[in-house]
């Protein structure tokens, strides 16, 4: 399934609207760390790879920018687990 990401620098997150429900991965930025606070997809739309897309844009933006990434979401620290290659984005 295809997700158009949006960042909403504003809000402090990247969004989704899927089948017209806001889907959001919400972030903190600090001392050029984005920690990634929490992710919220909807009960009916979970398990279609939304989640992952908003955390691989967070992380696609964190790497283009030169942010750290502190993933205190248990959702974000998990795509990192399986993701090795975004491993040298954590933070200290």
């Amino acid at each position: 399934m295809h997700v158009d990401v949006i960042h909403t620098p504003e809000s402090s997150r990247f969004e989704a609207r899927v089948e017209g429900q806001l889907c959001e991965a919400d972030y903190e930025l600090q001392d050029g760390v984005m920690s990634l606070t929490h992710t919220r997809v909807p009960e009916l739309l979970q398990g279609r790879g939304i989640a992952a897309a908003l955390i691989h844009a967070a992380l696609d933006h964190a790497a283009a920018r030169g942010l750290k990434v502190r993933p205190l979401c248990s959702y974000a620290r998990q795509y990192m687990q399986r993701h090795p290659e975004t491993q040298t984005l954590l933070a200290a």
